[in-house]
């Protein structure tokens, strides 16, 4: 294993077929990225209470492996909890992920494009969790190889990071209870963000990589 981790640069959670995240272990393969969300952390120290009724609902959004809708269920045990991809191959990975921790009966697994399965089923939420591609033009080219074995589309989030963030916030309120909540995982890109959305009033959520990283969005500032 070590030998091909130094001669092929492919990520060791690739070469393992396994992925720890906040001590849960998860399937991992190339359909998806390895998990490694810092909105981890804000589940399992339960940050999210005040947005979150104890029986609430919850989306998680561009889901790809499941890691964060495994997590949510694991720590909540009364949520009702959905996910949802554009990626068939990453679906079948969380599917297996569901399955790992016997969770198939509590998530349910949506394929299509952003909110599009959501408004099929006229589906709201008490919290809707999102880690999007949002890496900039500029990193993209820099980033190592470790990186770019992951799916690019996982990864990439146009000129300024923000092309899918864009389309997200523009719609999220209309699938939001109404004291419910977005958050978001942004990465480094907290000034292309605040470029981008100056006119919203996101709560910045402290987390081991700082408070930069992951933003709340309540319905209420969505909606104006």
């Amino acid at each position: 294993i070590a030998k091909k981790r130094i001669e092929s640069r492919q990520p060791l959670a690739y070469l393992l077929g396994e992925a720890w995240l906040m001590g849960v272990p998860f399937d991992c393969t190339p359909q998806s990225i390895i998990p490694r969300s810092f909105i981890a952390e804000l589940i399992v120290h339960e940050s999210f209470e005040p947005w979150l009724p104890a029986d609430g609902q919850v989306l998680d959004l561009c889901t790809g492996n499941g890691s964060l809708a495994v997590l949510m269920a694991l720590c909540y045990p009364d949520l009702q909890v959905t996910a949802s991809d554009l990626s068939l191959p990453a679906l079948a990975l969380a599917a297996r992920n569901l399955d790992r921790h016997h969770l198939s009966d509590r998530i349910e697994l949506l394929h299509g494009d952003l909110w599009e399965p959501i408004a099929k089923q006229d589906l709201q939420f008490d919290l809707i969790i999102c880690n999007p591609p949002y890496v900039n033009e500029q990193s993209m080219q820099g980033l190592p190889p470790e990186y770019r074995a992951e799916p690019r589309e996982a990864l990439a989030g146009g000129a300024d990071g923000m092309d899918l963030i864009r389309q997200i916030i523009a719609s999220a309120s209309e699938y939001l209870h109404e004291r419910g909540a977005l958050v978001l995982e942004i990465g480094n890109e907290y000034d292309h963000f605040q470029k981008a959305f100056g006119h919203l009033s996101p709560i910045w959520m402290e987390v081991s990589a700082g408070d930069r990283q992951i933003c709340l969005i309540e319905a209420d500032d969505l909606r104006h």
